[in-house]
This record gives structure tokens, C-alpha cells and sequence, in this order.
């Protein structure tokens, strides 16, 4: 079974002023003559780190990772103005042409499958192809199934912390209601609202309890801007058309693909992944048999590795 690659350190690290106030983490590692590849963080509003830089063999890969609007070390933190899909996908061009790349392989998981698939169907000419994890399509039923009703009857234990913050007499929408405590005036409420969401997520990534998950989703920097990123955007609709994914899929069918996604993916059913595979068939399906969600678990990682190093032969 494969594992990530050794730690490694940026070459190259800057900031990028994107417009509307937002300024925009971009850093760079491995081989600067490899092949370009776009690491997309999750949430919206997870950030990224350096474990995420390791997926990829460095002496193969132009590793390139950036923290979307509002969270890790873009600023200013949390914000949600001028937060929007069709701005992230702005900034990820302006990226590109900062660093003077042609094309670039996309590698995304979560959310940051939905962005790479929506860049992709926006750019298709400047994508190398796409490596995709545990799908999110994004839609009414995609959020309700975790933020609602689905996975609590899994977690029911889990879903009472979540729920807690939440008067009884506003349950019945969930994503609202902790977006009002969540963009509200009360500092209090904001970051009771925010650790109760992102602890939730935390709790459900993997298969397995993991202490190292928790602590991660935990932590209070992380926990305002994922939690309060993620409500703005799902309030939204992700700021996209009904089932826009799948109605552009065809603009994409030309492009490499892998797909890798946990049996047991509770944040993420499974169903999405089959979804997204019947409109993209010419791509590589791998539903791995003893996986939630996280990326970190073995067999994801194992999965996610052997897709880097595939695209690395073919695209050398």
C-alpha cells in the first residue's frame, strides 16, 4: 500500500492580491520544471497544509497549493465578501498566469472536487486532466443529506452536540440557522455556532475515530472560517445552478480522470461519485472498500498516490 511522500518545504511562497480586498495564499514545492499540479482544499474554508503538499512525488511534480478566499493564510480571515464559486474560480486563473503555467493537472477532494470540476468546465483547455475525492455535487439534497437528516441517524450521538447550539423551535433548517449565529455580532455565538459545526464534519470524516481529525476541526481558527464559509456557501446553493455539475459534465468527458471515493463516506455518500462517473464513464472509478471521507485514511491515500504517480508516467 502506498503512503504520502517525505515532508517537504515551499521553494516559493507569496501572496496575491486578487481584488475586492481579498489577498490570497499561493506557495510552490517539489520540482520547478515538473508537471504543474493544482492542489484545491476542501470545506469551503479548510485551508490547506503541509501534509497536502506530500500526495505528490516532488521530483516529478510542480506542486502548487493555495488557501481560497477567507481561510488558512489569505486574508482577511472569514470573510465572506465577494466570497462566491465564480470568484474562486477568477482567482485560480489569475494564479496561473502569475506563475506562467499552460496547463496544470487539478487535484481536488470535498469541495475542492466541486471547484475543480466547475474550473475545469469553465477552462477545459487549461487543465492536463483531474484527480477527484470523495465527490460533493453540491446540491439541495448533497447538503441537506449531512446538514439535515441522513447522517445523523448514523452519528445520532455525534448530531446532539451539533444540534445543541440550535434552539428546538429552529431545527428545522439547520444550515439557516447556524448561518444567522454564525455572521452575527456576538462573538460568543459565532464560536460556539463554529466549533459545533466543524467538530460535527471532524467527527464524521473517517471510518475510524481519529483524535488527530477531531483536534484538527477543533482548532478555533480553522473551525470560524470553514463553519462560516461553508453555511454562506450552502445558503447559496453554492452559487451555482440546480445540478450545474452534472448538466456541464460533457465539456470535461475529453479529460483524464480518476475518482477515488470511501465505501463508507458519510459527509460525501458514495452516490455521488456513481453520479458523477455516469456522465463522466471514460474516467477511473475506485470505491474504496474500508474509507469514510478524510483523504488521510489508508486506502484514500493509497488510491490518491498511485493516481499521482500514473498521471506523472503519462503526462512526462
Amino acid at each position: 500500500m502506498l503512503t504520502l511522500f517525505s515532508e517537504l518545504h515551499p521553494y516559493s511562497e507569496q501572496v496575491i492580491d486578487v481584488g475586492e480586498g481579498h489577498r490570497i495564499y499561493v506557495e510552490q514545492s517539489g520540482n520547478p520544471k515538473g508537471i504543474p499540479v493544482l492542489f484545491i482544499h476542501g470545506g469551503p474554508g479548510g485551508g490547506t497544509s503541509p501534509q497536502h503538499r506530500c500526495f505528490f512525488d516532488p521530483t516529478r511534480y510542480r506542486i502548487v497549493l493555495f488557501d481560497q478566499r477567507g481561510c488558512g493564510r489569505s486574508t482577511p480571515h472569514a470573510s465572506l465578501e465577494d466570497n462566491h464559486s465564480g470568484a474562486l474560480i477568477g482567482d485560480m486563473e489569475l494564479i496561473r498566469i502569475a506563475l506562467g503555467i499552460d496547463q496544470w493537472l487539478l487535484f481536488g477532494g470535498s469541495w475542492g472536487s466541486t471547484l475543480s470540476l466547475l474550473y475545469a468546465q469553465a477552462h477545459p483547455k487549461n487543465v492536463l486532466g483531474l484527480i477527484l475525492r470523495g465527490i460533493f455535487l453540491c446540491r439541495d439534497d448533497d447538503v441537506q443529506w449531512f446538514y439535515q437528516h441522513g447522517a445523523n441517524q448514523l452519528f445520532p450521538d455525534y448530531w446532539q452536540d451539533y444540534e445543541a447550539v440550535i434552539p428546538e423551535v429552529e431545527r428545522d433548517d439547520m444550515v439557516s440557522a447556524f448561518y444567522q449565529r454564525l455572521t452575527s455580532s456576538n462573538e460568543i455565538a459565532r464560536m460556539s455556532a463554529a466549533k459545533a459545526w466543524s467538530v460535527w464534519e471532524g467527527r464524521c470524516s473517517t471510518l475510524n475515530p481519529s483524535h488527530d481529525a477531531l483536534e484538527h476541526f477543533s482548532e478555533p481558527h480553522l473551525a470560524l472560517a470553514m463553519a462560516r464559509i461553508e453555511a454562506h456557501y450552502f445558503v447559496n446553493k453554492g452559487f451555482m445552478e440546480p445540478n450545474q455539475i452534472l448538466r456541464d459534465a460533457h465539456k470535461i468527458a475529453h479529460l483524464p480522470t480518476v475518482i477515488v471515493h470511501g465505501r463508507y463516506d458519510v459527509i460525501c455518500p458514495v452516490k455521488q461519485a456513481l453520479e458523477l462517473h455516469a456522465v463522466l464513464p471514460r474516467a477511473e472509478l475506485h470505491i474504496v472498500r474500508d474509507a469514510g471521507h478524510s483523504a488521510f485514511e489508508p486506502g484514500i491515500t493509497d488510491n490518491l498516490v498511485r493516481a499521482t504517480n500514473d498521471f506523472a508516467r503519462s503526462l512526462a
